[in-house]
């Protein structure tokens, strides 16, 4: 099944952010580095390349623990319609989700997303009795950056087939149910959708608890340890309250540090698309982050 939307394509010219952090790079470079390797599966056919980088769940139990993630970095030597409809798939979706999160949190996001596919897939390996069954290919990842870039723009229309318009959150419950399917009612297919299932429940988890695994912050919450690790100081509500308690002295925050990476990468986007479509194009959650952005930049400034 292929499907486009070329309306929301960035190439309108860049921000200042872009100018340092060129729109796409990890996005690009992912993309590269598959089909770098996809030539190289070819090159040692019949197995080669693909035999040492398949996840297969016997052998991670062996460990040979890299699988778990190289596997979504090759794919089916003998179907190039896999790779190549799994690196559109990456260049539509990914370089949007790239630019809101930030290149750095995206390329962790990736890779986490495919690790959990391989965790997911290694523990079905076993628990439905076929531990040798090899799996490869980056639609976990995928799926996971898929269902993130519907959560940010959940008014986004997409183009199945190239010619029926669906909204992209219909896509998304559509591919998701129909691997939900297929998982519980143990139907024979060549689909991981194991994998597929695990990425979606990444990337909606991500998105509804605002992870930020590029920082330490991610690992403290996950571990139970909130407070043990804190990077910046939270922007507070001021309350009239307040004011009787006793003053004590604290350090300005400097800057940099009122304004992350995330804010202004969604701000960026925010302030294209007022460029593009108007402000009255925004969403609720959109000019709240303006709102954010000009009440700290105010501050900065004072």
């Amino acid at each position: 099944m292929g499907f486009y939307d070329r309306d929301y394509m960035r190439d309108d010219g860049r921000s200042y952010v872009d100018s340092l952090v060129p729109q796409g790079r990890v996005t690009k470079w992912l993309i590269a580095i598959n089909l770098i390797v996809f030539v190289f599966q070819l090159i040692t056919q019949p197995r080669g390349l693909t035999e040492w980088l398949e996840l297969v769940p016997s052998r991670v139990a062996h460990g040979e623990v890299w699988r778990l993630l190289s596997y979504a970095f090759v794919h089916d030597p003998n179907d190039f319609l896999h790779i190549a409809f799994n690196m559109l798939f990456l260049w539509w979706f990914g370089s949007d989700v790239e630019a809101i999160c930030g290149s750095r949190e995206f390329a962790w996001f990736y890779g986490v997303a495919a690790f959990i596919g391989g965790l997911a897939q290694t523990a079905y390996g076993y628990g439905a009795g076929h531990p040798m069954t090899p799996c490869v290919g980056a639609s976990g990842a995928i799926t996971a950056v898929l269902l993130l870039n519907a959560c940010h723009f959940p008014g986004r229309s997409i183009l199945v087939f190239g010619l029926l318009p669906v909204p992209i959150w219909g896509f998304v419950a559509f591919e998701v149910g129909r691997d939900a399917y297929v998982w519980l009612t143990g139907d024979s297919t060549r689909v991981a959708v194991t994998v597929h299932l695990a990425g979606a429940a990444f990337g909606y988890l991500y998105y509804r608890q605002q992870w930020k695994l590029a920082t330490l912050d991610f690992f403290s919450r996950v571990a139970g340890s909130r407070g043990a690790v804190k990077r910046r100081p939270s922007l507070r509500v001021y309350h009239p309250e307040e004011e009787e308690r006793e003053p004590i002295g604290v350090a300005a925050p400097t800057a940099p540090s009122l304004l992350d990476e995330h804010l202004e990468a969604k701000l960026d986007a925010a302030l294209e698309k007022v460029a593009r479509s108007g402000k009255d194009s925004l969403t609720d959650e959109e000019h709240r982050i303006l709102l954010r952005a000009s009440e700290i930049y105010r501050k900065r400034r004072s």
